[in-house]
């Protein structure tokens, strides 16, 4: 599957592993910063990884919802609005 993927793009010599898309969003609202942040701590909660997204051990949700610091050191942002999952 990933050699036909790779065979598709003419800039692979072989396999095509990352989907080769990009759509950027500007983040230039608070209310859009908080869903992209929301999403992806939300991430592993809906696929059944994790029951609260600060107990997902590679995830910055542990500086945002708990007084605790994750594996990886992160520039917090805080958005001003809270949006509802």
């Amino acid at each position: 599957m990933m050699q036909r993927a790779g065979q598709k793009k003419s800039n692979n010599n072989d396999f095509q592993f990352w989907q080769q898309d990009n759509h950027p969003i500007e983040l230039n609202t608070p209310a859009v910063m908080q869903q992209k942040l929301d999403y992806l701590h939300y991430n592993p909660v809906v696929a059944g990884i994790v029951r609260h997204p600060e107990d997902y051990l590679y995830s910055s949700a542990i500086d945002y919802f708990s007084e605790g610091r994750g594996l990886i050191d992160i520039m917090r942002i805080d958005p001003i609005l809270r949006s509802n999952i």
